[in-house]
């Protein structure tokens, strides 16, 4: 029973029950359902549909008997393919043959799709699961008819060490390994906290775990506990997860060459995409009297949109029948390098698609044979430029539908241009020639199709010709969904020389492109703009310091994250610059021109030597030309060169980790572990926005991605990112007051700590700046609470207010920094107070995320310890560092007072929380005396008055607080020295610390009441006691089972008794030992 007052984890999973029940699911405690510990399937409610719904074939009891063990018997090599399979057979039914000859073969399909209230959905908690030895009880299991389709676990929101990332371990760790035979069937898996609710699968990194924030699309997107309710509204309700399982759960076709395990299950703006452009499509189709115009998907770059593409085709070719019988889906991409990405995804999509007739076309010779023959069905992938004018009318049916990835670039072309030929040595050459585009080639072909167009950046052509705007998800939102990093800039320009008048020239270009158009005009004098910037761009001098300060710059990037790869991309404004720009790195860093399988080789393991291949750490990526002299040809390499560097870059386990490009790899390109971007390239609009936006990729620990711009394009960034970025832009008025908090918190601050030196920081080595963050954060801890004002009788901690500042100071910083208005002293200053604040935090909070958010103090205490061994929060993960010799002297090594009794209390957090799993009883014990001395230290500055006093009386206040300070420290060094005895203690005993935990209870409650009972006594009654305990554990339900728990009560009782325990605190001594069986079946 719940203590009033306190919330704990089986609250959380009470009031997440309750919710599904108020979404329509029925709900069963574990316990009580009838079944053995083995058994995952939950065959009554599976025999009960499948009755019902065969009915009419007479299905009888053998038939159910041979389905329900088709299903309980489906299996493979490995727990990825076993869930394929049976999620296969869930999801697609089978053709049943009764073994009686007289009826005829039916289908059976374990859950009805087309009529979800006639599926029996149940929600079950604390389901018991017994694999061979092991025993583990989920938290909530989602059953479908007796399938196990989901399963949900679930962290306390109110203790701050629970945390989802430990829910994401449990699940895919301890679950996956333990209790296969349950997550063979779980296609879907949620983690959540209160705070944060997240959907993924089995096989799904955390990091691509993600909220389902809206219950339709017309919601604004939730955060909290109501992301909790969201997310069962959303994706759980009866009918949603019936379709998300039907239609929104990719597992890739199978090669026998690959062991790549990915399930893909989408997220919420893929979902409602695909449903609304389903509909779209469907309303302008031809054939319905419609124009053809789809309508236009606004994706923002990196969220998704090929899966989106692959979502939305399913549904056309299997959901939309009535209206396209079997359409044919045409992926057309205006680019190579995408025409391999669409390729690849839906070539290993025939499964998903029901369709074998997926093909990448090479030749347009290909795509004419095939488009002109074909009938039905089909989706097929081929780039724009294949569409000529020589093509002609391939197929006029009203049933094909062509998806435009990029439809903004040659995919929007429809008008006509004019070509003049004056001179030319083939006479029928010469003339004036009217051109079309692409696409107007595109739609002479295929008349009656219907065109939809994605983008990730929309101009107004793409609205014209695809049609209005159906969905959208900006950047923005994709940033605060986690499904991309956000993305931050970095201006050098100055740090490289150029003369006054070079760099007017520059400013002069960027006003102009800032005021150009779109039209071909336009375009003209834009390249002739360029051709005379190209003359100061590729200046040598400057391309010296360029190049000097790249490779400066990106090796200091790379040290800040030494064992995250990150990759970089420089962007050239044309072929010859970048290729002196090559040239240039070679000099300076000739073994990064050399082929090599690692830059250090000896780092590398044994199969990865064999595996891996020898490729340059930079390479040039550009398309030659006939007139290139030799160097520069053989570097750029040919098509087929470039196709499989690009493989290599995308591997972050290949030596290849600097791209130099011009246009290509700027747009539809995707490196995750791409994370920098040198750019020395004028950019506006959409292509900016491309551009910038291949470094927003999610991966592993990267928290964002840097552009390093040389040339000039934060205000072009500005306005590229007011249209494509989001809604939430700040404007001039609200900018300048956000700027005038900004200067006012700034100047708080700096009154605070008006008394510590700043020194080191802004003028000492990074050694220096470390350790002044370290002893600033001392000096916080050390200064006396203040009132929190005049009339208050209340103090606050200094710290506390310090934080409040800081984190008021961060709101208005994380909005001005970007918007370029801070000077570099204002950013110098903030980013210092910021970063005590973080180092604050980690010494001094202790939830599992405060890594996350500190990551780069982190790293700063990482190099500063590979260096000299500086005084470090130390940071452990298991019982034996902490009770160890190394502990205690890396604890000795802590000089500052302050932050020694920190680190103390929150290992000693940890260790107890850790030992009360497996007993109760000495774990309250060891966490009140714990506290105990924590009020203590909380409480020192109340030790004695201080108000306007002198100097000598604030000396002396404050050597009283010191030994204060270091007399608790010292009682936390004997309380962890008592908790190692205390954990140890049963193997002196000669007993398990399963019954050290009951001799712990008899010994106390005799203590508690003043009897007699030898110690040896107490061991031989506690084995015992779990004796009796482990025969009494053979049900599912022996805990709320009455009759159980009072035959165990009464054979209790009788033990006590004939042992000679005195029977007046039997009771007691039931409560203690019912409530320690709970606490270890709990938390083992």
């Amino acid at each position: 029973m719940a203590i009033a007052g306190k919330f704990y984890e089986s609250d959380y999973e009470e009031a997440f029950c309750q919710v599904m029940q108020e979404a329509g699911w029925d709900y069963t405690f574990g316990g009580a359902l009838h079944r053995k510990y083995t058994d995952t399937l939950f065959e009554d409610d599976l025999k009960s549909y499948l009755s019902k719904a065969y009915a009419s074939k007479g299905i009888t009891d053998a038939d159910l008997i041979t389905i329900i063990a088709r299903m309980r018997n489906v299996g493979s090599s490995t727990e990825y393919k076993s869930l394929r399979e049976a999620f296969s057979l869930y999801q697609n039914g089978f053709d049943y043959n009764p073994n009686d000859t007289t009826r005829s073969t039916f289908h059976v399909d374990y859950i009805d799709f087309e009529h979800p209230e006639n599926n029996i959905y149940r929600v079950v908690n604390q389901l018991e699961v017994h694999q061979g030895n092991e025993i583990r009880i989920p938290d909530v299991v989602l059953f479908i008819n007796g399938i196990p389709v989901c399963i949900v676990e679930l962290k306390n929101p109110a203790d701050e060490n629970a945390t989802i990332r430990d829910a994401h371990t449990q699940i895919t760790v301890r679950y996956k390994r333990d209790i296969s035979s349950l997550l063979k069937y779980t296609a879907l898996a949620v983690i959540s906290d209160g705070s944060n609710s997240r959907l993924g699968s089995v096989f799904t990194p955390y990091e691509f775990f993600y909220a389902w924030k809206k219950v339709d699309n017309k919601n604004e997107a939730q955060m909290g506990i109501e992301q909790m309710v969201t997310l069962i509204y959303g994706a759980l309700s009866p009918k949603r997860i019936t379709a998300i399982l039907r239609d929104y759960v990719y597992f890739p076709d199978q090669d026998d060459k690959e062991d790549e395990e990915t399930e893909i299950v989408c997220r919420y703006p893929q979902f409602f995409a695909s449903e609304l452009m389903r509909d779209n499509i469907i309303a302008h189709l031809r054939s319905r009297g419609g124009d053809g115009k789809g309508g236009t998907y606004f994706g923002a770059t990196g969220c998704g949109k090929t899966y989106t593409m692959l979502f939305l085709a399913r549904q056309l070719a299997l959901r939309s029948k009535a209206y396209l019988e079997s359409p044919t889906i045409l992926i057309i991409v205006d680019r190579e390098d995408l025409e391999t990405q669409a390729g690849k995804l839906f070539c290993k999509s025939k499964e998903f698609m029901n369709d074998n007739s997926i093909r990448v076309f090479d030749t347009i010779e290909d795509l004419k044979k095939e488009m002109s023959l074909r009938t039905r069905g089909g989706v097929y992938v081929t780039t724009i430029q294949k569409f000529q004018s020589t093509l002609g009318l391939l197929n006029d049916r009203s049933n094909i539908v062509c998806f435009s990835d990029e439809a903004h670039r040659t995919q929007v072309s429809l008008g006509s241009g004019l070509k003049v030929v004056d001179k030319s040595e083939d006479q029928t050459k010469l003339g004036a020639f009217v051109t079309h585009g692409f696409a107007t080639y595109l739609r002479t072909a295929l008349p009656n199709a219907t065109y939809v167009g994605f983008t990730g950046t929309p101009i107004d052509e793409t609205i014209h010709v695809f049609g209005a705007e159906v969905d959208r998800y900006t950047m923005r939102q994709s940033v605060d969904d986690g499904i991309t990093v956000d993305i931050k800039y970095e201006a050098r320009l100055a740090r490289v020389l150029m003369d006054s008048q070079q760099a007017k020239q520059i400013e002069e270009y960027y006003k102009q492109c800032a005021d150009e158009g779109a039209t071909e005009e336009d375009i003209r004098k834009s390249k002739e703009a360029m051709s005379s910037l190209n003359i100061i761009l590729g200046d040598p001098e400057r391309q010296n310091k360029l190049a000097v300060d790249i490779i400066n710059h990106y090796d200091r990037f790379c040290d800040e994250q030494p064992d995250l790869v990150q990759k970089a991309m420089i962007v050239c404004s044309d072929r010859k610059i970048a290729y002196g720009l090559y040239k240039l790195i070679a000099k300076y860093r000739p073994e990064w021109v050399e082929p090599r399988k690692a830059m250090n080789e000896s780092e590398l393991g044994a199969e990865d030597l064999e595996k891996l291949e020898a490729v340059p750490f930079v390479n040039l990526i550009a398309t030659r030309e006939r007139n290139d002299e030799k160097e520069m040809y053989d570097a750029l390499g040919d098509k087929d060169n470039r196709k499989h560097l690009a493989e290599l870059f995308k591997d972050d386990k290949s030596n290849f980790r600097i791209a130099i490009v011009v246009d290509m790899w700027i747009t539809g390109f995707d490196a995750p572990c791409l994370s920098v971007l040198y750019n020395d390239k004028p950019l506006q609009k959409h292509t900016l926005i491309q551009t910038i936006s291949r470094v927003n990729r999610k991966y592993k620990t990267k928290e964002y991605g840097l552009i390093v711009d040389y040339i000039g394009i934060r205000k072009n960034m500005q306005e590229a990112l007011k249209k494509y970025g989001g809604d939430d832009v700040v404007g001039g008025d609200d900018l300048g007051t956000v700027h005038e908090t900004f200067h006012n918190e700034l100047q708080i601050l700096k009154d605070l700590m008006n008394k510590y030196d700043f020194t080191n920081f802004f003028e000492g080595s990074p050694l220096s700046k470390l350790q002044c963050l370290q002893h600033a954060a001392e000096f916080i801890q050390a200064q006396p609470a203040h009132k929190a004002n005049e009339k208050s009788k209340k103090a606050v901690s200094f710290q506390s207010i310090y934080k409040g500042h800081v984190r008021r100071m961060r709101a208005a910083y994380n909005i001005c920094n970007p918007a370029g208005v801070l000077t570099i002293d204002d950013t110098a200053w903030a980013q210092c107070f910021m970063a005590i604040n973080s180092y604050l935090k980690k010494i001094t909070d202790t939830a599992h995320d405060v890594e996350s958010m500190n990551r780069h103090v982190a790293v700063m205490l990482k190099e500063v310890l590979s260096c000299n061994g500086i005084e470090t929060i130390l940071a452990t993960e298991t019982e034996e560092e902490i009770f160890g010799e190394s502990f205690m002297k890396e604890i000795d090594a802590v000089k500052m007072p302050h932050t020694k009794f920190q680190v103390l209390a929150q290992m000693l957090r940890k260790a107890i929380k850790d030992y009360t799993r497996t007993n109760a009883i000495k774990g309250s014990e060891f966490a009140e005396k714990l506290q105990k001395t924590i009020d203590e230290y909380n409480k020192r500055d109340e030790l004695v008055f201080v108000n306007d006093v002198t100097g000598d009386v604030v000396s002396a206040v404050s050597e009283e607080i010191q030994s204060k300070v270091e007399s608790l420290t010292e009682e936390l060094i004997e309380l962890l020295k008592q908790m190692k005895t205390d954990k140890d203690e049963f193997k002196k005993l000669g007993i398990s610390f399963e019954e050290k935990a009951f001799y712990d209870i008899l010994v106390d409650t005799r203590n508690k009441h003043g009897f007699e009972y030898a110690d040896d006594r107490c061991i031989e009654l506690a084995k015992k006691i779990k004796e009796l305990i482990d025969s009494s554990a053979m049900y599912a339900d022996w805990i709320n089972n009455n009759n159980i728990r009072n035959s165990l009560k009464n054979e209790l009782i009788k033990l006590l008794y004939y042992n000679g325990y005195p029977p007046k605190w039997s009771a007691d001594i039931f409560e203690k030992v019912l409530a320690q069986v709970e606490n270890y079946k709990k938390n083992k």
